[in-house]
């Protein structure tokens, strides 16, 4: 009886082990070589460009999206010539039926670095894309600050412990 258990204690460890292992392999899979430079466009879901979220973003779930709060801030580099040309900010989003079917609509407000877009409502559920043209003169400089403001958003306590707004799969500005 001692060997059946010593055997089955011994087999546990070993694969915890082996389970680490992988683990430690995931997370080297996700350090960025490259040199520390911010990106254009950011896939919410990916580690490397998650410091670039700054705030009102919820944990990464399913390795692709996250859901933002109701107010919620992007640190993105601009492309090349952005500053001469102008850019367009793209935001792929998802409004879920479930958060439409309490708010009726979503009117989403971004501004960069402090310039107002126009703002755009949404009133169906699915795959949604908030995409404006950037004035050049909001572009210059190494990193644009982008705030998004919902007008209306799930409060924490609702359907979950966190405020809900929109899931966010991606942010990004190019060039026109």
């Amino acid at each position: 009886m001692r060997r059946l258990i010593l055997t089955l204690v011994l087999l546990s460890t070993v694969a915890n082990l082996e389970s680490c292992k992988r683990r430690k392999k995931q997370q080297v899979d996700y350090i960025d070589e490259g040199g520390g430079q911010l990106a254009s466009i950011v896939q919410t879901g990916n580690p490397r460009t998650a410091i670039q979220l700054v705030k009102g973003f919820h944990d990464v779930e399913n390795n692709a999206w996250r859901w933002t709060a109701g107010k919620f801030t992007v640190m993105l580099r601009p492309p090349a010539n952005a500053a001469q040309k102008g850019a367009v900010l793209n935001f792929k989003f998802v409004l879920p039926e479930t958060v439409l079917a309490k708010l009726n609509s979503v009117t989403i407000t971004a501004t960069v670095n402090g310039k107002a877009l126009e703002p755009a409502t949404y009133k169906q559920a699915g795959p949604q894309e908030y995409k404006k043209a950037v004035p050049a003169a909001s572009l210059s400089g190494d990193a644009v600050t982008i705030d998004f403001v919902l007008d209306k958003f799930v409060a924490a306590g609702t359907m979950d412990l966190r405020e809900l707004g929109v899931i966010a799969s991606s942010i990004g500005l190019e060039v026109q």
